[in-house]
Protein backbone atom coordinates (compact mmCIF):
# COMPACT_ATOMS: atom_id res chain seq x y z
CA UNK A 1 0.00 0.00 0.00
CA UNK A 2 1.50 3.48 -0.58
CA UNK A 3 -0.02 6.76 0.55
CA UNK A 4 -1.31 7.69 -2.90
CA UNK A 5 -3.78 5.11 -2.33
CA UNK A 6 -5.35 7.26 0.60
CA UNK A 7 -7.13 10.57 0.18
CA UNK A 8 -4.80 13.26 1.07
CA UNK A 9 -6.77 15.08 3.34
CA UNK A 10 -7.45 12.22 5.23
CA UNK A 11 -4.74 10.40 6.07
CA UNK A 12 -3.26 12.66 7.91
CA UNK A 13 -6.05 13.28 10.37
CA UNK A 14 -6.68 9.54 11.07
CA UNK A 15 -2.90 8.51 11.77
CA UNK A 16 -2.10 11.60 14.07
CA UNK A 17 -5.27 10.60 15.93
CA UNK A 18 -5.23 7.02 16.03
CA UNK A 19 -1.64 7.22 16.94
CA UNK A 20 -2.92 9.13 20.34
CA UNK A 21 -4.77 5.46 21.17
CA UNK A 22 -2.02 2.75 20.67
CA UNK A 23 1.59 1.91 21.50
CA UNK A 24 3.35 -0.41 20.21
CA UNK A 25 2.88 -2.75 23.06
CA UNK A 26 -0.47 -3.16 22.37
CA UNK A 27 -3.42 -6.11 21.09
CA UNK A 28 -5.74 -4.54 18.98
CA UNK A 29 -8.89 -6.07 18.96
CA UNK A 30 -11.32 -5.16 15.66
CA UNK A 31 -14.78 -4.96 15.77
CA UNK A 32 -15.47 -6.27 12.28
CA UNK A 33 -19.49 -6.05 10.86
CA UNK A 34 -18.50 -5.65 6.85
CA UNK A 35 -19.69 -2.60 7.04
CA UNK A 36 -18.42 0.34 5.62
CA UNK A 37 -16.65 1.62 8.84
CA UNK A 38 -15.61 -1.48 10.43
CA UNK A 39 -13.62 -2.49 7.04
CA UNK A 40 -11.91 1.11 6.65
CA UNK A 41 -11.09 0.76 10.46
CA UNK A 42 -9.44 -2.57 9.87
CA UNK A 43 -7.59 -1.92 6.89
CA UNK A 44 -6.27 1.49 8.19
CA UNK A 45 -5.48 0.23 11.30
CA UNK A 46 -3.50 -3.15 9.11
CA UNK A 47 -1.61 -0.55 7.73
CA UNK A 48 -0.63 1.34 10.87
CA UNK A 49 0.20 -1.92 12.34
CA UNK A 50 3.22 -2.70 10.07
CA UNK A 51 4.46 1.22 11.20
CA UNK A 52 3.84 1.35 14.93
CA UNK A 53 4.18 -2.91 15.38
CA UNK A 54 1.13 -3.39 17.46
CA UNK A 55 -0.76 -7.05 17.29
CA UNK A 56 -4.13 -6.85 15.35
CA UNK A 57 -7.08 -9.19 15.09
CA UNK A 58 -10.67 -8.90 14.27
CA UNK A 59 -13.91 -10.15 15.59
CA UNK A 60 -17.18 -10.95 14.00
CA UNK A 61 -20.42 -11.07 16.33
CA UNK A 62 -23.81 -12.33 14.60
CA UNK A 63 -26.30 -11.26 16.21
CA UNK A 64 -28.49 -15.02 14.54
CA UNK A 65 -31.26 -12.07 13.52
CA UNK A 66 -30.84 -11.99 9.64
CA UNK A 67 -30.49 -15.66 8.55
CA UNK A 68 -28.58 -16.36 5.24
CA UNK A 69 -27.28 -12.60 5.30
CA UNK A 70 -25.59 -12.52 8.66
CA UNK A 71 -23.64 -16.22 7.27
CA UNK A 72 -22.71 -14.19 4.01
CA UNK A 73 -21.54 -10.91 6.12
CA UNK A 74 -19.41 -13.31 8.63
CA UNK A 75 -18.07 -15.22 5.41
CA UNK A 76 -17.25 -11.90 3.75
CA UNK A 77 -15.31 -10.67 7.04
CA UNK A 78 -13.21 -14.29 7.59
CA UNK A 79 -12.10 -13.96 3.55
CA UNK A 80 -11.27 -9.91 4.06
CA UNK A 81 -8.85 -11.04 7.30
CA UNK A 82 -7.74 -14.35 5.12
CA UNK A 83 -6.56 -12.21 2.51
CA UNK A 84 -4.25 -9.98 4.33
CA UNK A 85 -3.42 -12.52 7.06
CA UNK A 86 -4.99 -11.50 9.78
CA UNK A 87 -6.29 -13.34 12.97
CA UNK A 88 -10.66 -13.49 12.92
CA UNK A 89 -12.49 -14.74 15.37
CA UNK A 90 -16.44 -14.88 15.06
CA UNK A 91 -19.56 -15.79 17.65
CA UNK A 92 -22.93 -16.08 17.25
CA UNK A 93 -25.19 -14.75 19.92
CA UNK A 94 -28.86 -14.84 20.00
CA UNK A 95 -30.20 -11.68 20.88
CA UNK A 96 -33.77 -12.61 20.49
CA UNK A 97 -33.67 -15.17 23.51
CA UNK A 98 -31.81 -12.67 25.41
CA UNK A 99 -34.45 -10.11 24.79
CA UNK A 100 -37.22 -12.43 25.76
CA UNK A 101 -35.51 -13.37 29.14
CA UNK A 102 -34.48 -9.70 30.28
CA UNK A 103 -37.19 -7.49 28.85
CA UNK A 104 -35.27 -6.01 26.81
CA UNK A 105 -35.81 -4.13 23.56
CA UNK A 106 -34.33 -5.65 20.09
CA UNK A 107 -31.38 -2.49 20.07
CA UNK A 108 -30.80 -2.83 23.86
CA UNK A 109 -30.42 -6.78 23.79
CA UNK A 110 -28.28 -6.75 20.87
CA UNK A 111 -25.81 -3.93 22.59
CA UNK A 112 -25.64 -6.18 25.43
CA UNK A 113 -25.05 -9.68 23.70
CA UNK A 114 -22.57 -7.91 21.23
CA UNK A 115 -20.35 -6.25 24.30
CA UNK A 116 -20.17 -9.42 26.10
CA UNK A 117 -19.01 -11.43 23.22
CA UNK A 118 -16.30 -8.56 22.90
CA UNK A 119 -14.95 -9.18 26.69
CA UNK A 120 -15.47 -13.18 26.02
CA UNK A 121 -12.76 -12.85 22.65
CA UNK A 122 -10.94 -10.27 23.84
CA UNK A 123 -9.89 -12.18 27.21
CA UNK A 124 -9.56 -14.90 25.30
CA UNK A 125 -6.88 -13.21 23.04
CA UNK A 126 -5.17 -10.89 25.36
CA UNK A 127 -6.73 -7.33 23.39
CA UNK A 128 -5.48 -4.98 25.46
CA UNK A 129 -7.84 -2.65 23.22
CA UNK A 130 -10.90 -2.75 21.66
CA UNK A 131 -11.15 -0.48 18.13
CA UNK A 132 -14.75 0.24 17.59
CA UNK A 133 -15.67 2.15 13.97
CA UNK A 134 -17.74 5.00 15.23
CA UNK A 135 -16.89 7.93 13.51
CA UNK A 136 -17.95 11.72 13.81
CA UNK A 137 -21.39 11.35 11.80
CA UNK A 138 -22.55 8.61 14.46
CA UNK A 139 -21.46 10.79 17.38
CA UNK A 140 -23.62 13.03 16.18
CA UNK A 141 -26.76 10.82 15.50
CA UNK A 142 -26.05 9.79 19.29
CA UNK A 143 -26.18 13.86 20.18
CA UNK A 144 -29.67 13.75 18.60
CA UNK A 145 -30.59 10.42 19.89
CA UNK A 146 -29.97 11.34 23.41
CA UNK A 147 -31.36 14.60 23.01
CA UNK A 148 -35.13 13.66 21.64
CA UNK A 149 -35.07 11.14 24.24
CA UNK A 150 -34.36 13.35 27.04
CA UNK A 151 -31.17 13.29 28.79
CA UNK A 152 -29.45 14.94 31.60
CA UNK A 153 -25.89 16.84 30.40
CA UNK A 154 -23.78 13.67 30.26
CA UNK A 155 -25.95 12.33 27.55
CA UNK A 156 -25.00 14.92 25.49
CA UNK A 157 -21.54 14.16 25.68
CA UNK A 158 -21.99 11.40 23.29
CA UNK A 159 -19.89 8.51 22.01
CA UNK A 160 -16.58 8.33 24.05
CA UNK A 161 -13.47 8.17 22.03
CA UNK A 162 -12.04 6.21 25.02
CA UNK A 163 -13.52 3.89 27.51
CA UNK A 164 -13.19 0.76 29.48
CA UNK A 165 -14.55 -2.58 28.14
CA UNK A 166 -13.12 -4.76 31.27
CA UNK A 167 -10.40 -4.69 33.35
CA UNK A 168 -7.88 -5.61 30.75
CA UNK A 169 -9.32 -4.04 27.60
CA UNK A 170 -10.05 -0.51 26.54
CA UNK A 171 -12.37 0.47 24.05
CA UNK A 172 -11.03 3.58 21.36
CA UNK A 173 -12.59 4.72 18.21
CA UNK A 174 -9.51 5.94 16.16
CA UNK A 175 -12.28 7.20 13.20
CA UNK A 176 -14.05 9.65 15.43
CA UNK A 177 -11.55 12.37 13.85
CA UNK A 178 -13.42 11.61 9.77
CA UNK A 179 -16.59 11.24 8.72
CA UNK A 180 -19.05 8.67 6.84
CA UNK A 181 -18.52 9.90 3.81
CA UNK A 182 -14.36 9.99 4.35
CA UNK A 183 -14.42 6.72 5.19
CA UNK A 184 -16.72 5.70 1.95
CA UNK A 185 -14.09 7.92 -0.02
CA UNK A 186 -11.20 5.97 1.78
CA UNK A 187 -12.71 2.36 0.91
CA UNK A 188 -13.52 3.86 -2.87
CA UNK A 189 -9.80 5.36 -2.83
CA UNK A 190 -8.30 1.57 -1.70
CA UNK A 191 -10.44 -0.49 -3.75
CA UNK A 192 -12.27 -1.90 -1.23
CA UNK A 193 -15.70 -3.86 -0.88
CA UNK A 194 -18.12 -3.95 1.85
CA UNK A 195 -21.59 -5.45 2.93
CA UNK A 196 -24.62 -3.79 3.64
CA UNK A 197 -27.16 -4.23 6.21
CA UNK A 198 -30.56 -3.42 5.27
CA UNK A 199 -32.04 -2.81 8.56
CA UNK A 200 -30.07 0.30 8.72
CA UNK A 201 -32.88 1.73 6.12
CA UNK A 202 -35.52 0.87 8.74
CA UNK A 203 -36.67 3.97 10.05
CA UNK A 204 -38.69 2.09 13.14
CA UNK A 205 -35.64 2.38 14.32
CA UNK A 206 -35.22 6.04 15.35
CA UNK A 207 -30.98 6.28 15.02
CA UNK A 208 -32.10 5.33 11.16
CA UNK A 209 -34.82 8.08 10.99
CA UNK A 210 -32.28 10.84 12.45
CA UNK A 211 -29.10 9.20 10.05
CA UNK A 212 -31.74 8.89 6.72
CA UNK A 213 -34.32 12.26 7.36
CA UNK A 214 -33.60 14.44 10.28
CA UNK A 215 -29.60 14.99 9.52
CA UNK A 216 -30.35 15.44 5.86
CA UNK A 217 -32.72 17.95 6.54
CA UNK A 218 -30.96 19.82 9.07
CA UNK A 219 -28.09 19.95 6.47
CA UNK A 220 -30.17 22.46 4.27
CA UNK A 221 -30.00 24.81 6.85
CA UNK A 222 -26.67 24.01 8.42
CA UNK A 223 -24.09 21.74 5.94
CA UNK A 224 -21.74 21.44 8.59
CA UNK A 225 -24.48 20.10 11.38
CA UNK A 226 -22.50 17.06 11.63
CA UNK A 227 -19.54 18.76 12.48
CA UNK A 228 -21.19 21.46 14.74
CA UNK A 229 -23.03 18.21 16.89
CA UNK A 230 -19.32 16.05 16.89
CA UNK A 231 -17.91 19.11 18.15
CA UNK A 232 -20.35 20.03 20.82
CA UNK A 233 -20.44 16.49 22.36
CA UNK A 234 -16.78 16.57 22.93
CA UNK A 235 -16.85 20.41 24.27
CA UNK A 236 -19.66 18.44 26.93
CA UNK A 237 -17.22 15.52 27.69
CA UNK A 238 -14.52 17.94 28.20
CA UNK A 239 -16.35 19.75 31.00
CA UNK A 240 -17.37 17.33 32.64
CA UNK A 241 -14.29 15.13 32.43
Amino acid sequence: MTKKSFNASVLPKMRAFATGLLTPRDAVLVGLSGGADSVCLLHFLHYLSKEKHFRLAAVHINHGLRGRAARTDQQFCKQFCKERDIEFFSLKVEVKKLARQQDLSPEHAARKARYDAFKKIARKWGATKLALGHHLDDQAETFLLNLLRGTKLKGLGGIPVRRPLCKETEIIRPLMCISRAETEAYLANNGLTHVTDESNRDEAFRRNWIRNTLLPLLETKQPQIRAHLALLAREVTQRLS
